[in-house]
């Protein structure tokens, strides 16, 4: 049986990783990895794998990895639309809500590889996390079986390229994203409301206030917040102690 590996972190990939092994026992050697200091050269030598994918990866991938090993890696976009960071958040923020996932092999430029195969996804409801849970579900149980079971010969990205920048933490700031409509505040809110991202914030004097689980209802919008102290705090504070 082939030897394969998956790189991957947050909660739900793990979990649909280690689901994804279990079912594929009879047909392939599955080895999940879940943190960055087991993805290096010695190891990926040891088990030899036919295919290593990255369903999400937070790092960069080295190059003796990728130029020794097949290594895929997946992207919400219709490559090359799209190529670069915060892919999620860009297209949110562009309106756009029906996109697709792009399995591309790993090179040296970013997100420039050559595409295995893509699939539709709708990003139009639902939080970031949810979002992310249902890419997941795609991945796994479709992408990931397709390859392995189809060795599909990747092809050049064909199209106009668009490149997106990376999010900074500073831009979940409620109070300079231009928000013109109730719309425009729902998928703020939502597009930031996942484990471990920057969630969307006011600042008031001293506090934060995190906005999160969003939902419309009818002419308004539902949600919860947390207040947490500010690292530093807002200029026009009143405040003394």
């Amino acid at each position: 049986m082939d030897n394969v590996v998956i790189a991957t972190i947050k909660s739900w990939n793990i979990k649909n990783a280690n689901k994804l092994k279990e079912m594929l026992k009879d047909k392939f050697n599955i080895f999940v990895i879940t943190n960055r200091e087991d993805l290096v050269l010695e190891n990926l030598r040891d088990i030899n794998p036919r295919f290593i994918f990255f369903p999400h990866w937070s790092w960069k991938i080295p190059r003796e990895i990728y130029e020794n090993f097949e290594c895929v890696v997946f992207h919400m976009t219709d490559l090359p639309f799209g190529r670069g960071g915060s892919p999620l958040q860009n297209l949110i923020q562009r309106k756009i809500y029906n996109t697709k996932i792009s399995a591309i092999r790993v090179e040296e430029g970013l997100d420039t590889g050559k595409v295995y195969l893509k699939r539709d996804i709708y990003i139009g409801l639902g939080s970031a996390e949810e979002i992310f849970m249902l890419a997941s579900e795609i991945i796994f149980y479709d992408m990931i079986p397709f390859i392995l079971e189809n060795n599909p010969v990747p092809k050049e990205q064909k199209g106009k390229v668009i490149t997106f920048k990376r999010r900074t933490p500073e831009q979940s700031n409620i109070q300079t994203a231009n928000l013109c409509s109730l719309e425009e505040f729902y998928d703020f809110i939502r597009m930031l409301d996942a484990e471990d991202y920057p969630k969307a914030f006011i600042r008031i004097g001293k506090f934060k206030i995190l906005f999160f689980e969003v939902h419309k209802k009818s002419d308004k919008l539902v949600g919860r917040f947390e207040v947490i102290e500010n690292e530093e705090e807002s200029p026009d504070s009143s405040c003394t102690s």
